[in-house]
């Protein structure tokens, strides 16, 4: 399980001058996609029943320019359920061709074949992929029901030679189609453009000719000075009392956003300069969760901003119905300190533990650069730490492309603590925590489980759950995973993030409509242009970077790159609201049908 792509583009960038992995490391911005791209979805409690004959199916090659829509076939024997999409009239890309089903099974190659796929989940499920005009028929090979996770940033099958791998197809910037709204027409290192679409017929039309993002570290100033129009920073202390402005509206909410410190289980682990493979040991690993006191850490950092969200302590989830409090009873120091004494650790003269060959562990505690919040809290908890024996060291480097886009997909780290934003849908606990996620040679790095926790019935059940069309079934199937997290010392969570956003009311309005949505930027469409310069800028606290570009890669591993380049510019079969629901995308005429066959 040898990790040579990844780790040969991490000597490169150590070498030339770290950087992180979600966005342009801002002064508080942070998250990965293991925020942002994992899973979106919900399903129907009940499968629909079939009323009339299935349509029939057919596997397809990766569609070219001049594939015709497949022809309708016998369905596969081992199809199990099928999802019928109506393509709305309305939807087109930009050079005025209709989206159809060979768009839908470009996407769902690409996901599949794709070196270094951010994830294959969902879509290794499909056995067919067929149509023709307007209807689209997914089958799947067994009951899949996050389905309306999937096909989130369909691809146009034209623009690519061969679906089954688009690894070197976005090289050039800006991209080269899209089929929403607004269209890219500049991506460089100070600002991503989009202008309107002359090629759209839809029902939501922008109204602003032009959305500008830039970099913004110190969004707050930038604001202020009237640099920006609007900001959607992290939450950190005393952000409120500096946004305080007359001109300036502020609002948060909680949505699909949490952090949490994660421990690196790579059964792999190989030690490097990144990391010690500490954690690894499992010995090590729960003496060392035992030793962490998250109530302190809470008081210290989160509570003066939280605006009354509580300790999370129901693990990587949001609360909703898969959380349970089974968080709440972590820290334990003097169970810590008999975890190491019984499998035969003593103190060196320092205090420090060493093992039995006599080494001191050293964890390699890794965040982005510049966020202020997690740098504090570094600041905060390491000596505390120190006090009971561990040895931990701050390993940082940049948002982008370090930490989110190289070294998190990598495994290098130890320690890392980031927020995770995801879909309304406990799919992305798939991606993000089973055994066949783990990013390595032997699946050509594809996968989104970037802590390499590996536990085999958790797996099973999460898998199980994306194949329960019962909700009930798949809280218990979710939740035993989630106590499985708990039995291994796996993760530790924080605290359900509050999604801020503030704005000059004399130069923008609407901008606060979607704070909670999966898709930061939902309501852009209906923003108002209130001083008339025909175009709002937002500051980005990550900004992605050009040369990072992939939406099927781990370029998407940023929610900065999720909500910016990827949403704004790919269409959508399912879309996220505010209220952490999915509705159609305005690419389709009305509700997709899923049927049991």
């Amino acid at each position: 399980m040898k990790r040579t792509p990844r780790s040969a583009k991490l000597v490169a960038m150590l070498t030339a001058g770290a950087f992180v992995i979600a966005a342009c490391g801002g002064s508080d911005g942070d998250e990965a996609a293991s925020d942002t791209t994992v899973a979106e979805a919900t399903v129907e409690t009940e499968a629909p029943t079939v009323e009339t004959e299935a349509p029939a199916v057919v596997e397809t090659e990766a569609p070219t320019e001049e594939t015709e829509a497949p022809a309708e076939t016998t369905a596969p024997a081992e199809a199990a359920m099928r999802v019928t999409y109506t393509i709305a009239d309305t939807a087109k890309w930009t050079d005025g061709s209709p989206i159809t089903a060979a768009d839908f099974e470009c996407t769902r190659a690409a996901y599949v074949g794709t070196p270094e796929s951010i994830s294959t989940v969902g879509y290794d499920e499909i056995v067919s992929v067929t149509g023709e005009g307007t209807e689209v028929i997914v089958d799947y090979g067994v009951p899949y029901a996050p389905w309306k996770t999937l096909f989130s940033n369909l691809l146009q099958a034209s623009q690519h030679e061969d679906c089954n791998d688009v690894s070197a197809d976005f090289g050039a910037e800006p991209f080269a189609y899209g089929a929403n709204a607004y269209v890219m027409t500049a991506w460089t290192p100070e600002q991503i453009v989009f202008e309107l679409n002359e090629a759209y017929e839809g029902p939501n039309p922008g109204t602003v000719p032009k959305l500008v993002f830039v970099p913004a570290e110190d969004g707050a100033t930038l604001l202020k000075a009237g640099t920006v129009d609007a900001i959607f920073p992290q939450g950190y202390t005393g952000l409120k009392e500096e946004l305080a402005d007359p001109n300036i509206e502020y609002a948060a909410e909680g949505g699909g956003s949490f952090e949490a410190l994660y421990f690196q289980q790579d059964p792999a682990c190989v030690p490097d300069e990144t990391r010690s493979c500490a954690l690894a040991d499992p010995v090590f690993r729960e003496a060392f969760s035992k030793a962490i006191d998250l109530q302190s850490v809470f008081a210290q950092i989160y509570e003066p901003f939280a605006d009354g969200l509580p300790l999370l302590n129901c693990g990587p989830v949001a609360p909703g119905p898969y959380c349970d409090p089974i968080f709440s009873e972590t820290y334990d120091p003097e169970g810590s300190a008999a975890v190491l004494e019984g499998a035969g650790w003593t103190k060196d003269a320092d205090g420090f533990w060493v093992n039995a060959e006599g080494v001191v562990p050293e964890v390699h505690w890794m965040v982005n650069t510049g966020n202020t919040r997690r740098e504090s809290t570094q600041e905060f908890l390491i000596p505390k730490l120190a006090e009971q024996g561990f040895k931990v060291v701050a390993d940082n480097c940049e948002a982008l492309p370090c930490v989110f886009e190289t070294r998190l997909p990598a495994l290098s780290f130890d320690l890392a603590m980031y927020i995770s934003t995801v879909a309304p849908d406990p799919a992305y606990l798939t991606s993000a925590f089973t055994c066949g996620q783990i990013p390595s040679e032997d699946n050509d790095f594809q996968g989104q489980n970037n802590t390499g926790w590996c536990n085999e019935e958790a797996s099973a059940a999460l898998e199980a759950a994306d194949q329960s069309l019962d909700e009930a079934e798949r809280a218990t199937l979710v939740k035993s995973a989630l106590a499985a997290m708990v039995g291994d010392y796996a993760l530790l969570p924080t605290l359900q993030f509050p999604q801020v956003g503030a704005y000059l009311k004399d130069k923008v309005a609407g901008v606060n409509s979607d704070l909670a949505n999966y898709w930061g930027f939902a309501g852009h469409t209906k923003w108002v242009d209130v001083d008339g310069d025909g175009q709002i800028v937002i500051g980005a606290e990550q900004f992605p970077t050009p040369d990072c570009t992939n939406p099927i890669t781990s370029c998407a591993n940023s929610t900065w790159y999720v909500w910016i380049p990827a949403f704004t510019q790919f269409p959508g079969a399912y879309l996220t609201t505010n209220d952490q629901t999915f509705v159609p995308g305005e690419i389709l005429a009305g509700e997709a049908t899923a049927e049991v066959l």
